[in-house]
């Protein structure tokens, strides 16, 4: 008996919190993707990304997140694999200083391909292993398609100003997650849309708007997204 009052003192508390959560208030987030291409006669390379998201524009920390993994891009193909490690540090909504840890292992493959002369699109499969602060173990799936279309050229090269669209669907692996608790397998779903604009061949800037949908709640997030090739 004790048990079930437990969980369901667990579950009650959650609900709270997650309808705490003002929908209307519009987040920020701050994403710098860096990435270290295999060079030519070379298959091996680096790629990561830092991430700093908050509630609101003005501030209240929703997330920071440190990414980073070795790739290996088989000679004469475009599919890039990635093996590595993210840390991952999450902020309760609102005035609670409550913060809650994530390490993170991944495997991703990622397929690049053209249709037309002008529409670049990317696949992008990511398996996760997840350790987070209070919860088992457990695992998540993530498919992303990504399409970036050009304005002003043929191509995403310097000088480039174009549209960007992405959508990434997230699918948790395991129902509970331990202490009586359960997640849905649908994870959520986020949607963004974009102008980016290729300061250079190696460098681009997107700004953009990108709607998340929990099971719990919808939330939109102004992205400001900086893109390093080294």
């Amino acid at each position: 008996m004790h048990r079930f009052l437990f969980a369901s003192a667990l579950w009650l508390c959650a609900s709270v919190a997650n309808a705490q959560v003002d929908e209307d208030a519009l987040g920020m987030w701050y994403v710098f993707n860096w990435n270290y291409a295999a060079r030519p006669n070379q298959v091996f390379g680096a790629q990561g990304d830092i991430q700093y998201r908050n509630w609101r524009t003005s501030g209240d920390m929703d997330q920071r997140l440190i990414r980073g993994g070795l790739t290996w891009t088989p000679s004469g193909s475009s599919t890039r694999f990635t093996l590595g490690y993210a840390n991952v540090s999450s902020g309760a909504f609102g005035p609670s200083n409550r913060k809650s840890r994530e390490h993170r292992l991944y495997q991703e493959i990622l397929l690049n391909h053209t249709l037309g002369e002008k529409l670049f699109l990317t696949h992008r499969f990511r398996f996760e292993q997840r350790d987070l602060d209070g919860q088992d173990f457990r695992t998540r799936l993530r498919y992303q398609l990504g399409i970036n279309y050009p304005l002003n050229q043929a191509t995403l090269g310097k000088g480039a100003v174009y549209l960007t669209f992405n959508n990434e669907l997230f699918y948790n692996l395991q129902h509970s997650i331990g202490k009586g608790r359960n997640v849905d397998y649908f994870d959520r779903n986020r949607a963004a849309l974009g102008l980016g604009y290729s300061v250079s061949n190696a460098t681009r800037l997107i700004v953009g708007v990108m709607r998340q949908h929990v099971d719990t709640f919808h939330k939109d997030q102004v992205q400001l997204t900086l893109t390093r090739a080294f």
